[in-house]
């Protein structure tokens, strides 16, 4: 089943963001990889792909995993948690409809 993981940032995210990236996109690409993923990526603070210092509000994964605890599990491994760069996760079940 589908999963949304749809985090929110603590204020000022981007420096903390800036430290761990390369290790949360590191398990996002295996997720793609394994076929599961169906979109990722950040909320800009800004109307504009690229928001500059302005940062990112938090993020969305959707993404296949066996079951509700499984995601959650997975959710709460994510780098930005333990760096504190998401201070709000929610993990729900979601049914693609489109396309």
């Amino acid at each position: 089943m589908l999963y949304a993981i749809i985090s929110e940032d603590v204020e000022n995210s981007l420096p903390i963001r800036k430290t761990v990236r390369s290790q949360h996109l590191e398990r996002v690409h295996a997720l793609q990889n394994e076929g599961r993923l169906i979109i990722a990526g950040p909320h800009p603070a800004i109307d504009s792909n690229d928001p500059g210092e302005a940062g990112f509000t938090g993020s969305l994964i959707i993404a296949e995993f066996p079951d509700l605890e499984t995601a959650r599990a997975w959710a709460d491994a994510d780098p930005y948690v333990s760096a504190g760069v998401y201070k709000q996760v929610t993990v729900k079940p979601f049914k693609q409809v489109l396309p």
